[in-house]
Order: structure tokens, then sequence, then C-alpha cells
């Protein structure tokens, strides 16, 4: 089998390096871990910079703008990014615009596709539910009101709430033969939605995100079968393309400090204890990133729901949620009392490290999830 990327995905990952190589806030300290300020906002001049760059529409038609790429292409972009620890809303955005384009309907994919292409309509999803432990699809309600649908509940940990113009609600609908899940498109601005603020691991500003009798129009939800499940399916693959991109730019801090930290005379590198320690990271960066691959090209191959992803989303998050927080740790002791250092980027690495390794559902969740598979699928 072939394993190399194509000539497209190759050309989308040398864009993205091109876009975060002027980005340099691994060298500076985080304001909201060090003085306890919260972030305010995401980074518009990068993300314009995406937009010209055609990186915020690469899983649109070329009817919106876009280059009609597939996951895999959106995740080596998303591996750059975390590699210098991009402020831009570019996994949430780009994973709802994709899912307007495959489930939803002509007037809201006319109305939302271009702009959000171009980075003028910004898009984000509620994805942690009403406490961070429940699935986010039972946190809100959705019923008639004649043609309207009323949405009554709360969201929490709602990344980018503050700057999106639109947050993609998933919510079930009582009352009928069995239970569905529909995607609202809720602009930030309607009436009865209210913002509270939280704060991330990472120090980034997060919202509360409270609906009450929120009115929206027919145009503004998805109703079509199977939508939640290939939307969360591609947020916790891209989230697994996040933690590998960071991951991979710790270990290779971590190598250039080992091999200039001199004890004794001789680089730390060459230690067995420390050269053992860095060689278990580099497996799981490469269990890490064959995982990856696999379930991204699962969500990639043919129509959404062709095939299943499940079970290999699942075990691509297990490795990403364990191994990203091994390699971070593994680094912190290498660095010695240096990576605790808050004038040395690694602290900001550990601290999404941690954010991400919990995001959608911890291992222990995906390790229940792939359990539950395994046992109404047992293998021949």
């Amino acid at each position: 089998m072939d394993f190399t990327f194509t000539e497209e995905q190759r050309a989308a990952a040398e864009a993205a390096r091109g876009v975060f190589g002027g980005v340099v806030p691994d060298a500076v300290p985080s304001p909201a871990l060090t003085t306890g300020a919260v972030a305010e906002g995401f980074d518009r001049g990068l993300w314009s910079q995406l937009a010209d760059a055609d990186l915020l529409s690469l899983l649109l038609d070329e009817a919106y703008g876009g280059s009609g790429l597939d996951a895999i292409v959106l995740c080596l972009v998303l591996r750059e990014a975390a590699k210098v620890l991009a402020r831009v809303p570019l996994l949430e955005h780009s994973a709802a615009a994709a899912a307007v384009q495959a489930y939803g309907g002509a007037e809201l994919t006319g109305r939302v596709l271009a702009p959000a292409g171009r980075g003028e309509l910004v898009l984000t999803v509620a994805t942690n539910g009403r406490t961070g432990h429940d699935p986010a699809e039972l946190a809100v309600g959705a019923r008639r009101d004649g043609p309207v649908w009323v949405l009554d509940g709360v969201q929490t940990a709602v990344p980018w709430a503050y700057d999106a113009d639109l947050v993609v609600v998933p919510a079930h609908l009582d009352g009928t033969a069995a239970e569905r899940t529909v995607l609202a498109l809720v602009p930030r601005e309607q009436d009865g939605v209210v913002l509270a603020e939280q704060v991330s691991t990472s120090g980034e500003r997060l919202a509360e995100v409270r609906l009450t009798s929120v009115r929206i129009d027919p145009g503004g939800v998805i109703e079509a079968d199977g939508a939640w499940e290939w939307l969360h399916a591609l947020l916790v693959t891209g989230s697994c393309a996040l933690a590998l991109g960071l991951a991979e730019r710790v270990l290779t801090m971590t190598a250039e400090y080992t091999g200039k930290r001199e004890q004794f005379g001789y680089p730390i590198a060459t230690f067995q204890a420390v050269a053992v320690q860095a060689a278990d990271r580099y497996i799981d960066l490469r269990a890490m990133e064959a995982t990856l691959w696999q379930a991204a090209w699962r969500i990639a191959s043919g129509a959404p729901g062709a095939l299943p992803a499940a079970g290999d989303v699942a075990v691509a998050k297990i490795w990403a949620a364990e191994g990203v927080r091994r390699v971070v740790q593994t680094a912190q002791h290498l660095h010695g009392g240096f990576g605790a250092d808050t004038d040395y980027p690694l602290h900001r690495y550990h601290a999404w490290a941690k954010h991400l390794e919990l995001a959608l559902g911890p291992a222990a969740a995906y390790e229940e999830r792939l359990g539950d598979l395994l046992a109404a699928h047992p293998l021949a």
C-alpha cells in the first residue's frame, strides 16, 4: 500500500508551514498563565493570512471558493498549527463548515459557506454538553413552534464563543418515536443567548452558552440523520492532529535541549536513562501518527457515513490523549527546573497538551466507547 501523501495534500501542508512560519507565539510567555489575565479574542491577523492562503476553505467545494479536499488535508494543516500554538478556531470553523456542506440545505449552504471560506463568517461548535461529562447532544432540547425551532439548554466550555458569528449547537428532539439530534446554527447575538465567561487550562477564553427559548428559522437547522456523529468524528480526529503537532514540537525542543545540556562533561542525551525515555516518546509519536491517519482516511473515504469510522476515531483519540500527556511530562522531566521557567515556552505547551488531552473526552471515555463497539460487533 502507498502511504505517501498526494501532491495536493503536500502543497496544503507546505502552504500551512509558510503561514505559521511567521508565528512566534512560543517565544513569548502567555499572559494568561503568568499574570492570570484571560486571552482576549483569537489572532485576527493570522486568520486573515489563513484566508488569503485558502486554508479556511480546504474542505469546501469549488462552488463556494474552496479546494474540495478532505479530512486528511485538514489534519495536515492542524498539525502545523499546533506546533506554534496558533490561536485561531481553525478546527471548529473548518469542521462546522464541512458539516454544513455535507448535510445542510441549499439555503443554509448558500448563506454560510462562501463567507466562511473567506474567513468573513466565523463558526464554532458546542461539544461539551452541560457539564463536560455528558453527551453534548443531550444538553439542549429542540422543539417546533410552527415552522420555527425553539432551543433551551446549556452548553459548557464552548471554544471561541465570544468571537464566533455562529455557534453550531447539537440538540435532541423529544416527543418522537425515536430521539434524534439536530444541528442548530445559533447567532451569537440572538435573543435568548447568554454567554458566561470560562477559562481553559491553556488560559484561553471559553464560554458557557445558555439558551432560553432561542428561536431559529428552519433554514438554520440541519435535520439530517448522522450529521452530528460525522461532525463529532471530524472534530475528534482534528484534535488528534493538534495533539500530534504539539507533541512533535515538544519532542524536538527536548532533543535540542538534552543535546546541549551537559552533565559530568557529556550531553545528557548520551545518558542511557535519557535516551530510553526519549525513544519511548518517539514510539508514542509514531503510534499517534499512524492512528490519526487511519481515522482521517476513514472519514475522507467516500460520502459521509460510507465507512464506519467510530472505532478508528476512538483508537486515534486514545493514543493522542495518552501520548501527548506522556510526551510533555517526559519533556518537563528531562528539562529539569528549566522546563517550569515561564520565560521558556515549554510550560505553555504543557498547558495546551492538558487541554487537548481532555478535549472532547479523555482516553478512558474512548476506551469505553471502543469496548462497546467491540461488544456490539465481536470479531469473527
